[in-house]
């Protein structure tokens, strides 16, 4: 099954991009507004303003007991083209108007001009190694190191298949459709999708879908293979990323291992299944039948009693059930005839050797 070409929504390298409320991209370029935390807060903005950008914790001075404990904080106001109260123009764009709410945070409103407004990302949509992590893509958008090939982001020959969890949207989910692929070099790893995800089922946040990849090397390489996952998502752009994996030496089928293992434990439990109706049996026909009782009841112990006895000699042994019961026997007759000889044991007393 092979994919269709598409390039991948690759997340911008700084944090000056948002997406606008139809959810197209906007990469701006410029980094900074004064010296605050690197973390951003960039979205789409309401009314006459498209963006709103956010900074929080920057100097402390004279604001160290503000209510939220950020620090000096400023919101900026992006307008895309010229300000609203036509002050000023300009290709470059211009400060319209500074507020100041407090002595700790002011608002900015910038008039910038926009470029054209970039490809529709699908939001919320999320591929990881794990159904609540996003190393692959994040809100639509491919991450650092499986935009393309990465000789440290590739996965070594010896793992066969990889697991991949796709969440989306509840609202949304239904858009996302069958993951398709293609690999180059086109022959030398033979590669399957299955898993729900691979089925088309829709992935939620609650419930993520699975894709796994199996990949089988069929010709060592030096290079990494590449496998370009492309999964179609209906009004927006595909979610596309690369999977690369190393393949140092051909692998057999792959399976043989797996089915060894579960041949192995199916074996397994037959045998302690049959083991356990055996002693079970064993023991209510002695018990019912013979009618022994103790360690006597137990299937093997007679075996086991001999083996025993023999190991150790004969020289340390203990009695059977009913040797014990003799001895409180003889007790009593001893307490009734004080002639009776105290050494006196049966010679026929059947004795369990010990270790």
């Amino acid at each position: 099954m092979l994919a269709l070409g598409a390039s991948s929504i690759v997340a911008p390298a700084s944090n000056c991009y948002a997406l606008d409320n139809s959810s197209h991209i906007f990469d701006f370029g410029y980094v900074d507004f004064g010296r605050f935390d690197k973390f951003n807060y960039f979205v789409a903005g309401s009314g006459h303003i498209n963006f709103v950008q956010e900074f929080y914790y920057g100097d402390l001075l004279n604001c160290e007991r503000t209510y939220d404990k950020m620090g000096r904080t400023a919101q900026v106001n992006i307008l895309c083209g010229s300000c609203s109260n036509g002050r000023c123009t300009g290709d470059l764009g211009c400060i319209c108007n500074v507020t100041y709410e407090s002595t700790c945070r002011v608002l900015v409103e910038l008039a910038i001009p926009c470029k054209e407004q970039g490809v529709r990302v699908f939001e919320g949509f999320t591929v990881g190694f794990h159904p609540r992590s996003w190393e692959i893509v994040y809100n639509g958008m491919t991450q650092l190191g499986f935009d393309k090939s990465h000789h440290a982001f590739s996965f070594g020959t010896e793992q066969t298949h990889v697991a991949l969890y796709m969440t989306a949207i509840a609202s949304l989910s239904t858009l996302v459709q069958k993951p398709t692929f293609k690999i180059f070099p086109e022959h030398g790893l033979k590669v399957g999708l299955s898993g729900s995800g691979a089925t088309g089922r829709p992935p939620t946040t609650l419930s993520p879908s699975m894709v796994v990849v199996d990949w089988r090397c069929e010709k060592a390489l030096n290079t990494p293979y590449e496998v370009d996952i492309t999964i179609p998502v209906d009004g927006y752009e595909p979610i596309q990323f690369t999977l690369s994996k190393m393949c140092e030496y051909p692998q057999g089928k792959g399976g043989g291992t797996t089915r060894g293992w579960a041949i192995f434990g199916v074996v397994s439990c037959i045998f302690i299944v049959l083991s356990t109706l055996f002693c079970c049996g064993g023991f209510i026909y002695k018990t019912r039948v013979e009618r022994q009782r103790g360690l006597d009841a137990l299937p093997g112990m007679t075996i086991l009693s001999a083996c025993l006895e023999a190991v150790s000699g004969g020289s340390h042994s203990y009695s059977g059930a009913e040797d014990t019961n003799s001895a409180f026997i003889n007790q009593a007759s001893w307490e009734r005839q004080p002639d009776a000889t105290q050494g006196t044991r049966k010679t026929s007393e059947r004795k369990y050797g010990s270790i």
